[in-house]
């Protein structure tokens, strides 16, 4: 027996022409990053394939969504992790400065 469902590669390339009018209407910078996005879900197919949705661009979006999201949450991580160390600098800077008052006391 052959497949009954095709694969995920074959739906998201399909869904992908379905947007050539939209890309076509880009500038080139953006049908690159266009292009990139739609890279994206390529990272993801395994997951797609798995949920099994009636409308084949809900996992796409899902997937392009939850990569972006992960991104985010990596710039929050690194932002605290800088206002940490900027938060131990300055109270090293606050304590030298106390040091050298009380030095000139």
């Amino acid at each position: 027996m052959g497949r009954t469902v095709p694969s995920f590669r074959y739906v998201l390339a399909s869904e992908k022409s379905e947007w050539k009018p939209f890309r076509d209407a880009l500038d080139k910078k953006e049908k690159r990053e266009f292009d990139d996005m739609w890279d994206i879900a390529g990272l993801y197919l395994s997951a797609c394939s798995n949920s099994v949705q009636l409308v084949p661009l809900h996992p796409i979006v899902i997937s392009i969504l939850f990569h972006y999201y992960k991104e985010l949450l990596e710039c929050k991580r690194e932002v605290e992790e800088l206002e940490q160390e900027g938060e131990i600098l300055q109270l090293k800077h606050n304590n030298h400065n106390g040091a050298q008052q009380i030095q000139n006391v």
